[in-house]
């Protein structure tokens, strides 16, 4: 059994997978006579392949149990995928790199604040939404259009534990 280990979610620790999208040091301009921060370009869509288009949604979320055994990641090989929560309710993200099928030795875990949101660069395997309070929600931008744009992989023998204990107590009091 290989206990997961849950790390904060920075810019630098999730650039392989994608990113991080919030304001903490990041570049701004003033507009709208000088009463708005423009976050500008915080992330990038690339959902162009094969004609797709970019579409908002939102996607209304309900925690898991845990300790939470990972069965399975999925990936979008023709398009990113971003989550903005919309609660301000921090979450978790489990990623691996981009590949054939993930890698289980290369799988990381990272818990988002309220004030994070991600960017899955194409082809980065993930688990769906995981959320930590109940219906919580998220602003999702992603691929619509022709092609198949999700593979799901299930691993086989392969036990990996999620558990919340590892969390900060900050965070677990929100949860």
């Amino acid at each position: 059994m290989k206990h997961l280990k849950i790390e904060p979610l920075t810019k630098d620790s999730f650039a392989p997978f994608g990113d991080v999208i919030e304001v903490e040091d990041s570049d701004y301009f003033m507009i709208n006579n000088g009463s708005t921060r423009r976050y500008h370009q915080l992330a990038q869509t690339d959902v162009a392949q094969q004609g797709g288009q970019a579409i908002i949604s939102i996607f209304q979320a309900t925690p898991l149990v845990y300790p939470l055994m990972i069965t399975m990641l999925e990936r979008h090989p023709l398009g990113s995928q971003a989550f903005v929560p919309l609660l301000g309710n921090p979450y978790l993200v489990v990623v691996a790199p981009i590949g054939d099928s993930p890698d289980s030795a290369q799988i990381r875990v990272f818990y988002a604040t309220g004030k994070q949101g991600v960017n899955y660069h194409k082809g980065v395997w993930h688990h769906p939404v995981l959320a930590l309070t109940d219906q919580d929600r998220f602003l999702v931008v992603d691929r619509a259009g022709e092609g198949q744009n999700c593979d799901e992989y299930f691993f086989n023998d392969q036990q990996m534990m999620l558990s919340l204990e590892t969390l900060p107590e900050a965070i677990l009091q929100l949860c």
